[in-house]
């Protein structure tokens, strides 16, 4: 058992962790938590664009996922309680990875995402995936209505919804 959680964990995994490669590439500083989260600008579904920052005055769960991830997809039912239940509280804004646009679409459309959608052009992935050390899929960045970073979350972890039912109570 624990070799099929082991394998399907690492099908999620991030295999081209993002590095600079010249000496004289700019480096990417990387958030840490009660830090300003780094600001962002990706397509939405309604074909402009979404900013991270317009999202402040309420929590913010930046998910970072894809449609060929098992864990993430695994994950889309306790994400939909999740925000049925604190959707007053918080916004979830899904930042789809690795996918083509049709790809991200179908798979919105498929398993009825009802929180906010992006989707991260692989041209920006590596950036966004630095600045936020995304190592693994899905990630779940957990951000104050200041925009200063709470909590990160790798994989799908029931310790990600247990940190959620005690910051909402």
């Amino acid at each position: 058992m624990s070799v099929a959680v082991t394998l399907l964990a690492a099908s999620c995994a991030n295999k081209s962790k993002p590095a600079v490669s010249a000496p004289d590439a700019e480096a990417t500083e990387v958030a840490v938590d009660g830090e300003l989260a780094y600001d962002f600008e990706l397509p939405n579904l309604q074909g402009s664009t979404t900013k991270l920052s317009s999202l402040r005055g309420k929590y913010v769960v930046i998910d970072f996922w894809g449609s060929w991830c098992v864990w993430c997809i695994r994950g889309i039912p306790k994400m939909k309680e999740a925000y049925t239940k604190y959707k007053d509280k918080m916004e979830i804004l899904g930042v789809d990875c690795r996918d083509t646009e049709e790809a991200w679409k179908s798979a919105v459309d498929e398993h009825q995402l009802p929180w906010m959608q992006v989707r991260c052009p692989d041209d920006q992935l590596q950036t966004i995936a630095a600045q936020y050390n995304i190592e693994g899929f899905p990630t779940k960045v957990i951000i104050d209505p200041d925009g200063k970073l709470v909590k990160t979350v790798v994989g799908e972890d029931p310790a990600f919804y247990t940190f959620l039912d005690e910051l909402f109570k």
